[in-house]
């Protein structure tokens, strides 16, 4: 079986009450996130998870909140040696604007996501401002676009499984490692969703819901079901990656 190093590349933060990550937990504490693009190094094919923001905010003053470089798209894919017209395939969690932005960047690339993802980008939900189809149509005009409509191998040693907590086509990206099998979540959560403090154990809670979900019930459940199928937990906008550091 194929093994592959994930590295997280920083493309763009943002500031916001940390709630927005861990569900009724946290309001009134300001928290930044980074936006990864994640390279999946180690296949015959140079994959992304994500593609992050277009014109992502690079100061100093975030960079130290943060603790890692901040990159544009062309920086950060050159780290690991490569420009946007290497990339071969796309994997999107989901389409809001900060994960897809530099789609179109991709010119090469077949781009999967979840069928649900591009009817909510085309026709979004009025409770949801973060889908903006501008981002694909580049993408959809050229062809570029595979629907996934199954959980699956993707490719040898990448599995993509539909998990519907953040948005209705949220899907996470399980890649074997050599240190076992990893999961990029599908959702928008961060290491305390997965591993919270005792006084939300002692609620008898053993994760956080995402912050913004379309069910609550049904986020905490999916959620459980994505920790147990891996051995390492990649929450999607975890600080403690932002230091670019692959994984594996």
């Amino acid at each position: 079986m194929a093994t592959y190093r994930i590295h997280p590349l920083v493309m763009g933060t943002k500031r916001f009450d940390k709630s927005m990550m861990t569900y009724q937990h946290g309001a009134g504490t300001p928290y930044i996130i980074p936006i990864y693009a994640w390279y999946l190094e180690g296949g015959d094919r140079n994959i992304l998870v994500d593609t992050g923001e277009m014109s992502p905010i690079i100061s100093e003053d975030r960079r130290q909140d943060l603790g890692g470089t901040i990159y544009t798209f062309e920086e950060g894919l050159a780290r690991v040696g490569l420009q946007p017209n290497d990339i071969d395939a796309v994997i999107h969690t989901h389409l809001h604007n900060d994960h897809c932005e530099n789609d179109a960047e991709c010119v090469n690339a077949e781009i999967f996501v979840r069928p649900e993802e591009i009817e909510s980008a085309h026709n979004p939900h009025p409770l949801d401002y973060r889908y903006l189809d501008d981002y694909i149509l580049d993408a959809e005009e050229n062809g570029q676009i595979r629907t996934v409509e199954k959980d699956m191998e993707l490719f040898p040693g990448i599995y993509v499984m539909h998990t519907p907590a953040h948005t209705p086509g949220g899907m996470s990206v399980f890649v074997q490692t050599s240190q076992g099998r990893a999961a990029i979540t599908g959702f928008c959560v961060i290491e305390e969703n997965f591993d919270p403090p005792k006084e939300i154990r002692a609620m008898e809670m053993e994760v956080i819901p995402p912050g913004t979900l379309i069910n609550s019930y049904q986020a905490y459940d999916i959620m459980l079901r994505v920790r147990d199928s891996a051995d390492i937990i990649l929450p999607l906008h975890e600080p403690r990656f932002a230091d670019g550091k692959a994984v594996g």
